[in-house]
């Protein structure tokens, strides 16, 4: 399915202890993978991280997901596998950060091989909310070489850690990734604090299968 609505996004960054075991971490891929048979996500991929600007953290893995509305959100969160392969995920990591949010006009899932660039901002305290709209709106402009971009203000969570701003641009390949927009070259860069930039190709089926 291809169509372009509101949808509900959500990521998770695991940082994964470097002394994990690899047969235990690939349990851990397989075991979120599982839970696309819940039958709430329009997409679920999960997968290493190719690259990353964070260093504390320095993030390993990245879980993506998307939802037709909040309340399926709600309920994958509380759905008892769901819960079963958190509790298995946690001695498994040093930290993790979660950042939900809703996108206008993104597909409900992503073609497999594409590369995903997922920002995370943190934003300086004294910012008004008339400015964290017109910045979603500013982001939105900055990518021009994508098959999807979505951006949208951060849904209250206990563990997205103050970043307020969720950006997930799609490309075709890692390389066009390269040749697009940084925020670095635009005012962007003076409203935030802080931020963490991941890429991350989206498993061919084989791939998430093994």
């Amino acid at each position: 399915m291809s169509a372009h609505h509101q949808i509900v996004e959500h990521i998770v960054l695991l940082s994964v202890k470097p002394d994990a075991d690899s047969t235990k971490v690939e349990t851990m891929i397989n075991e979120v993978n599982g839970l696309i048979s819940l039958n709430l996500t329009l997409h679920l991929s999960v997968g290493k991280i190719l690259r990353s600007t964070s260093t504390s953290p320095n993030f390993s893995h990245i879980i993506h997901c998307r939802y037709r509305s909040t309340d399926d959100l709600q309920a994958y969160n509380q759905h008892p596998e769901h819960l079963s392969v958190l509790k298995n995920t946690q001695p498994l990591l040093d930290d993790f950060i979660v950042v939900d949010f809703l996108s206008d006009g993104s597909r409900d899932s992503l073609k497999p091989g594409s590369a995903m660039r997922v920002t995370l901002l943190k934003l300086k305290e004294d910012l008004v909310e008339h400015e964290k709209g017109k910045l979603v709106k500013e982001l939105k402009g900055r990518f021009k070489r994508t098959d999807d971009i979505s951006v949208g203000e951060s849904l209250p969570n206990e563990v997205s850690k103050g970043y307020s701003i969720g950006v997930i641009a799609v490309y075709p390949d890692l390389e066009a990734i390269d040749s697009d927009a940084s925020l670095h070259e635009s005012k962007v860069k003076d409203l935030i604090e802080s931020e963490i930039v991941v890429d991350y190709v989206v498993p061919l089926p084989s791939a998430a299968e093994h």
